[in-house]
């Protein structure tokens, strides 16, 4: 018999009911209403926090799971600067973050280190290169399985490399 165990996570739910992320979450959502290609909505921020998380299980980095869920649903909060603004989502995502991050009660506060890692997974997650941190590359390898090509009925006008898109389901 499996036993249910919920862990409750609410700085996480500090971050998801904040003004500023709610702000910008519903601005993603509107701009990508009628989007063919990925969107950047609550399924895909969930999908990479739970590969992070099994990721991090299966190599056994000891990250909290609420820091990995938290860090997940901001990595793209400034998609929709990138799409009215040309500002780099990665760029415009850590900004907003860090705002949102910083004006969080004194409860549901982040530590300085898990602030800055949390940061660095927003910022890092969209490109890589030589030299990356661990959360960076472990953000960046999650964000790209949690595309579903494979299965998407409109990978052919996709402008992703045939490289870079997953057309086989990995973890």
């Amino acid at each position: 018999m499996l036993m249910e165990k919920y862990i409750e996570m609410p700085r996480l739910n500090a971050v998801w009911n904040h003004p500023l992320y709610q702000k910008y979450y519903r601005e993603n959502e509107k701009i990508e209403h009628d989007r063919e290609f990925c969107c950047h909505q609550i399924t895909h921020l969930l999908d990479v926090a739970r590969i992070a998380y099994i990721k991090n299980l299966e190599a056994g980095l000891g990250i909290d799971k609420e820091l990995i869920y938290t860090a997940a649903i901001l990595h793209d909060i400034g998609k929709a600067l990138q799409y009215t603004d040309k500002i780099p989502h990665e760029i415009a995502g850590e900004k907003i973050a860090g705002e949102i991050l910083d004006t969080l009660s004194e409860n549901d506060a982040f530590s300085e280190t898990e602030r800055a890692w949390i940061l660095e997974a927003v910022r890092g997650h969209r490109r890589k290169c030589n030299g990356m941190s661990e959360v960076a590359r472990l953000f960046y390898e999650c964000d790209k399985r949690s595309r579903n090509c494979f299965a998407c009925p409109v990978k052919e006008q996709c402008n992703w490399s045939e490289e870079e898109k997953n057309m086989e389901i990995k973890i």
